[in-house]
């Protein structure tokens, strides 16, 4: 634990779809003396991104849905195009990943190679997103995806050329960190 922190209050404010919790905290500052502050942090669980890829294609999948807070901050559609992405709940990150793989985009994929980790909004949410890449091939379509039902996903169902998807990025029609965090990596990389 770090010596610098002490926690003197946490409230749970809303408890329905993720916990939000206001937390009051004293913070030692360099000269010695403790700041008493109060800050928001949103624990929605911890997370698993994959960008699905086929070499012999040059091609990604990617999905498009409908994200209410992207909605509310402005963006006309809410509609967003990301990568295939879920909850860990109790589960591993690699089989999540899998379980959302199937769920969202209908492959079904053995294999998956986990490249990074990353904190997505520390000032306010909890999350750690783990992030993978996973090859897919046409043979590995077992159903068409498109989320859960009783989850509320209607997703679609997105395989582009790597090229096109990387051109979303620089025309701001993908605006999704994980995304382009992965296909940043996947660039850099030489996957495709």
């Amino acid at each position: 634990m770090n010596d610098a922190i002490k926690i003197v209050k946490t409230e749970i404010v809303s408890q329905k779809w993720s916990t939000l919790k206001v937390v009051t905290l004293e913070f030692l500052q360099k000269d010695g003396s403790w700041q008493q502050q109060t800050r928001e942090a949103y624990d929605r669980g911890n997370g698993a991104a994959i960008l699905l890829y086929n070499v012999q294609q040059q091609s990604v999948i990617l999905t498009r849905q409908f994200r209410l807070p992207a909605y509310i901050n402005g963006d006309l559609t809410g509609m967003l195009t990301e990568v295939c992405a879920g909850k860990l709940d109790s589960d591993s990150p690699e089989v999540c990943i899998k379980r959302e793989t199937e769920e969202e985009t209908g492959y079904q994929i053995s294999e998956v190679r986990k490249v990074m980790e990353a904190y997505m909004s520390p000032g306010s949410v909890t999350e750690i997103l783990y992030f993978f890449v996973g090859e897919y091939a046409a043979d590995m379509k077992i159903n068409d995806g498109g989320g859960v039902a009783n989850e509320h996903e209607n997703i679609e169902v997105l395989e582009m050329d790597f090229k096109d998807a990387l051109s979303k990025i620089d025309s701001g029609e993908i605006r999704d960190a994980k995304t382009i965090m992965l296909l940043q990596y996947a660039r850099l990389k030489h996957l495709l």
